[in-house]
């Protein structure tokens, strides 16, 4: 246990923004029994947890984050034969997408490389049901092995066990996380597989040409759900927020401290280089301002906050005080 939970260890190295503050506790589990030591000693000290994967989706708390950090280690991966004759690979949570994709395409087996160049390890992007325009990571996942939180146990749970949605799943609960994914993939000849090679590269270009690739955890603001919003283009409500965030003129120009919204997507906040958490939040909050001020429709996190004490952007419940109290002209008042 004293090699495996270690102290005050920085986090701004292993996250995409690259900024917070450092993790009271850490441990890098290679094993499932790691993992649930781990676990035992967080109940123990009667502090939370939180599991990080490649830091690609999370902005973390200045002050750091006042619990275990775990980032699984688990690289095993295993090969079967499904009933239907798919190839099934079952892959430790620890891999990143990126070394699975290119070790499915070396052996001949072709489906993940749709979410190629979308940073992430499997636990994370089965978190977060990984997507890609049309493709869901949940399409070619058949079962898992979860452990859970407060009693560590494990057992093998299958895909309608998630409860897979459009950026959620169960593991969002936290009572459970990730120890391996078994994904169902297509063998292919090795034709087909020079041509998912190409169809690969092609789509880390246009990710590259329309999104920023590092400093950033993607998409900081969720779509909107069909109840939230009333706009309407082409018969369609408008969902996408970053249809809102291009019209009120953000993009390359919204600014505060070290961080800026992308000039490549109106949607993606990134760190210049001398960004805060802080700056980074403060900026997320007048783009949702903004955003409220013209269409009365306020923008809520994709990006998981990790180790902030109280909840650091608006909430629909503080738009509802603002508007209480708003001048005349309805707009939402500057945040202090």
């Amino acid at each position: 246990m004293l090699n495996l939970i270690q102290e005050k260890v920085t986090l701004a190295d292993k996250n995409w923004f690259q900024t917070g503050g450092p993790a009271r506790y850490f441990a890098e589990p290679t094993n499932d029994e790691q993992f649930v030591a781990a676990l035992e000693f967080a109940r123990c000290q009667n502090i939370p947890v939180f599991v990080l994967g490649q830091g690609a989706n999370i902005l973390i708390s200045d002050d750091g984050f006042d619990g275990l950090v775990i980032r699984p280690q688990l690289k095993e991966i295993v090969h079967a034969t499904g009933e239907d004759g798919s190839a099934l690979i079952e892959v430790g949570a620890g891999w990143t997408m990126h070394d699975l994709i290119d070790y499915c395409l070396e052996h001949g087996l072709s489906g993940l490389e749709e979410f190629s160049g979308i940073p992430g390890t499997v636990g994370g992007s089965v978190y977060i049901n990984l997507h890609y325009f049309q493709y869901l990571l949940q399409h070619f996942m058949v079962r898992a092995k979860v452990i859970e939180h407060h009693s560590g146990a494990i057992k093998i749970v299958d895909r309608e066990w998630f409860n897979f949605g459009y950026d959620q799943s169960k593991l969002l609960d936290k009572e459970h996380y990730l120890l391996s994914a078994t994904f169902a993939l297509k063998k292919i000849s090795p034709i087909d597989v020079a041509y998912a090679k190409g169809r690969r590269t092609e789509i880390i270009r246009h990710r590259a040409s329309r999104y920023p690739t590092t400093h950033t955890c993607g998409s900081f603001f969720r779509n909107f759900h069909d109840h939230e919003v009333t706009y309407t283009s082409a018969g369609k409500k408008m969902m996408f927020v970053a249809y809102y965030l291009d019209k009120i003129g953000v993009k390359g120009a919204l600014k505060v401290g070290g961080a800026q919204v992308s000039w490549q997507h109106a949607n993606m906040l990134v760190n210049t280089g001398t960004a805060t958490s802080k700056d980074l939040i403060q900026l997320a909050r007048k783009m949702q301002e903004l955003v409220f001020n013209q269409f009365q429709i306020l923008p809520q996190p994709e990006c998981q906050l990790i180790g902030f004490k109280e909840h650091p952007l608006l909430r629909p419940e503080d738009v509802c005080v603002h508007r209480s109290t708003a001048k005349n002209d309805g707009k939402l008042q500057p945040s202090s």
